[in-house]
């Protein structure tokens, strides 16, 4: 465990401790000054700390000449009458009180006052409330997560007005210095999932997160699967509703993605929009996505199958047409399948992280090259690329997964090419296998369809009427 400093009595020893904790970082201020005539010393970091709410709420009432009466103690004066704000705390140690500088609080040392107190007067830049980039919907809230976690659990409250929903600090080691939250509804996740994801949050050994993508490997358990048991989203609507489904939350400062766990495969397939149109266009919508992830995986590797090991599947003329633009191209055709798949991810992948106008000159060059020009230098053929197209489309409808369709992908055209249709279906069946038996949560991955949960049919590939949505999400609970 972390030794402890204790805050010294002496204003002098305690300065000394801060030179010593911050060294000669230049945005680390410290001033000397006189709080009802007791020596005090106030520290703070300049660039996180609203300097107009330091002078006018802080700095302010503690040096007016009326702020404290005759002989009061100045420490308890201070915490009970002088300061108005809702945000003031105290630090028991020095560690406690150098957390809450870099956290944007001003700290205020007394002389003869062994604990410090900690102001609210945090006043660092951060991205404003927009709609999310990655998580669009047509009828839905604009609204998406902030890097402020102070800005997100606002957002979270107003989606989801109830004194049930609790808040509550993620028990992640001391070390560890980035400020996360659990979030749930009281009542609405079972004990035994909630007490595995604080068990997991212990043990994470991390001093700081970047993000929330660092703790999903943590949180997931400690077996391998081609999938997670924890899913993102930059929807605070989308994160109320799955805590009303009893799902947990959590909230990491620093970035708009707020983690949810258990996350199941059907989540993936499932949006806000679902919920706001009719049952049966719902139901086509989710029925296409489902269409475009096996797309997406499959249909090159079963095309590469058939063009090698099954020609005959193919009609006549659909496979004299596929030979002879076949015949043109120099590389085996599973070799091309893999490489052009290859060549657009490195398209995407410069598309999104090169400057806006740069990233979209690329990916316009680079359609042309994977098009129409490897087309006509015969480097390609263009059967191949319109399976291309059909497969990027349909990795399109479900983003949420495109980290795991990609390996599966290329996976099954290895398979495909080496053994046929035999190989696809057989990675098919290992990818149905380590789903089925993913359970990280205590919950099936695959759930609700394996196992088969009948009351849960109701919002799994058809999304039921809200008359009867309203009757079973009336309780709150779920079976999560």
């Amino acid at each position: 465990m972390d030794t402890q400093t204790a805050i010294p009595a002496s204003v002098e020893e305690t300065a000394d401790l801060v030179r010593r904790i911050f060294g000669c970082s230049a945005d680390i201020l410290t001033r000397r000054m006189t709080v009802n005539r007791t020596p005090a010393l106030g520290v703070c970091a300049d660039s996180l700390c609203s300097e107009e709410r330091l002078v006018h709420a802080v700095i302010g009432p503690l040096t007016g000449k009326n702020a404290f009466r005759p002989g009061a103690d100045t420490a308890k004066e201070i915490r009970r009458s002088v300061f108005k704000g809702m945000d003031l705390n105290t630090a028991a140690t020095m560690e406690e009180a150098a957390e809450a500088v870099v956290g944007g609080s001003f700290v205020l040392f007394l002389e003869g006052d062994t604990l410090a107190t900690v102001f609210g007067a945090q006043g660092y830049p951060k991205m404003s409330v927009g709609e999310p980039p990655g998580e669009q919907n047509e009828f839905g809230g604009q609204e998406g997560f902030t890097d402020c976690f102070k800005d997100n659990i606002s957002l979270l409250r107003r989606k989801l007005p109830s004194p049930r929903l609790r808040i509550e600090k993620a028990p992640l080691p001391h070390s560890c210095r980035t400020p996360a939250f659990l979030c749930y509804l009281d009542g609405a996740p079972s004990p035994g999932v909630l007490s595995l994801v604080r068990e997991r949050l212990r043990a994470v050994p991390l001093d700081t997160l970047l993000g929330s993508g660092w703790l999903r490997p943590f949180l997931n358990g400690g077996r391998f699967s081609l999938f997670s048991g924890s899913g993102v989203t930059e929807r605070p609507d989308m994160l109320a509703a799955k805590l009303g489904e009893g799902r947990v939350g959590i909230l990491v400062d620093g970035t708009p993605f707020a983690v949810i766990v258990p996350y199941l495969w059907a989540d993936s397939f499932h949006s806000l929009d679902d919920y706001l149109v009719s049952p049966v266009y719902a139901l086509f919508i989710r029925l296409l996505r489902y269409l475009c992830f096996g797309a997406a995986i499959a249909l090159p590797g079963l095309f590469v199958a058939v063009c090698v090991f099954h020609p005959k599947l193919l009609p006549q003329d659909i496979l004299g047409d596929i030979a002879a633009a076949e015949a043109r191209t120099p590389f085996p055709l599973t070799l091309e399948a893999i490489a052009i798949h290859l060549i657009y991810e490195a398209v995407r992948e410069a598309g999104l992280r090169m400057p806006r106008a740069a990233g979209t000159a690329v990916g316009i060059v680079g359609a042309l090259v994977i098009g129409d020009a490897a087309v006509k230098a015969g480097l390609i053929a263009s059967p191949m690329l319109i399976i291309v197209g059909i497969t990027t489309v349909s990795s399109a409808v479900n983003p949420k997964l495109h980290d795991r369709i990609v390996p599966l992908r290329l996976l099954l055209i290895a398979a495909g090419g080496c053994t046929g249709l035999f190989g696809v279906f057989l990675g098919l069946a290992v990818i149905a296998l380590d789903m089925s038996a993913s359970a990280p949560f205590g919950v099936a991955y695959s759930a609700p369809y394996a196992p088969f949960l009948a009351a849960e049919q109701t919002d799994a590939l058809w999304r039921a009427p809200w008359k009867i949505l309203a009757r079973r999400r009336g309780g709150g609970r779920n079976a999560i």
